[in-house]
């Protein structure tokens, strides 16, 4: 069984979008409850790190839906679309889901 040669631009969308979808569910429904429901950051301070690393994901997600966008030539709306993914809960599995099955 062999398998076609992968897009590394592909790949890299990818683990993007599942790495920024689990740190978006963890900051939505960890971080945010611990901070402001329980008021249990000050004890917690590694929790920290949550928000930081969706930040700094979200612009590589970012950089890599506008690489694959003009690689596979997709429409503007698309490609805002696929940022805009990125800020929904569960939006940007499915975005990836879709990408993959079109342009594998």
């Amino acid at each position: 069984m062999t398998q076609s040669p992968t897009n590394p631009a592909l790949t890299r969308f990818r683990l993007l979008a599942v790495l920024c979808g689990v740190n978006l569910l963890l900051l939505i429904f960890a971080y945010m409850p611990a901070k402001y429901i329980f008021d249990a950051i000050d004890d917690n301070k590694w929790l920290i790190f949550i928000p930081i690393a969706h930040g700094y994901l979200y612009i590589v997600y970012i950089l890599t839906a506008l690489q694959i966008g003009v690689q596979k030539r997709m429409s503007f709306v698309t490609i805002l679309g696929l940022i805009a993914a990125g800020t929904l809960p569960f939006a940007s599995f499915i975005a990836e889901r879709k990408v993959v099955k079109k342009y594998s």
